[in-house]
């Protein structure tokens, strides 16, 4: 399910100053790791990072990755490294300014180095696996361009950029903190596969229901009701 070097994978505003958040992961409604990530403003956009890990059978994934995006949420540079059931695996990607509208990619995994170049979009979010701060990154280009005009960066194997198709469903409602929010539900269809997005009045990602069987991200004291799945694998 999770190759080498697959480090995967709307409303209101764009990140805040400081915007932080921490989230569970989890399988079939179990707990298996932990994400976060943290927004900073600086003087000429955010700063970002992002921190996952997933310890299961089958699966011991970390991830650490720092981003800086300009003041509309456009990629700038980003680097991550990773650690996938025991390999490491490194990616940076930036803007190649001497090669026009282009992305340079340069992924490291299993002793081998590939570097790509892709399609520029300013619509793009660079999107590994379980990352929070990729979605919420999405969620802001989202509002800034109408659902439209939305690319992701997949880090896998050699790297691709694929469009992103957003989808609006009907508000639901759930619990932060103990306190009632109208929730936003998007359902975002990424190179076949579909994540669905829930987010609250202020364009904060609350959970993600992702492609990997089973697998949710959930914003710690966020309570979905009624829950977007069943908590436990149907017998």
């Amino acid at each position: 399910m999770f190759s080498l070097a697959g480090i995967l994978a709307p409303f209101g505003t764009a990140p805040a100053p400081a915007q932080s958040a921490s989230f569970t992961i989890a399988q079939h409604g179990h707990a298996v790791g932990t994400a976060s990530y943290q927004f900073a403003a600086g003087a000429h956009g955010y700063d970002s990072t992002s921190v996952v890990r997933v310890a299961m059978q089958g699966l011991d994934y970390a991830l650490s990755k720092t981003e800086r995006l300009t003041q509309a949420d456009q990629l700038k540079h980003v680097q991550l490294s990773a650690v996938v059931n025991g390999a490491a695996v490194t990616v940076v990607a930036k803007p190649d300014p001497g090669a026009g509208a282009q992305i340079l990619l340069n992924i490291s995994a299993s002793g081998r180095s590939t570097t790509t170049r892709l399609a520029a979009h300013a619509g793009a979010v660079f999107l590994p696996d379980f990352d929070p701060g990729a979605l919420e990154t999405l969620l802001a280009l989202a509002v800034a361009s109408n659902n439209r005009e939305l690319w992701a960066i997949l880090p896998k194997n050699a790297g691709s950029i694929e469009p992103v198709q957003l989808a609006t469903y009907p508000d639901e409602q759930g619990t932060l903190g103990g306190k009632t929010i109208t929730v936003h539900h998007l359902v975002a269809t990424i190179a076949g596969t579909h994540t669905d997005l829930f987010s609250g009045p202020e364009n904060q990602l609350l959970q993600a229901e992702l492609p990997q069987a089973g697998f949710a991200l959930v914003r710690k004291g966020f309570v979905l009701k009624p829950p977007a799945k069943p908590i436990a694998p149907a017998e």
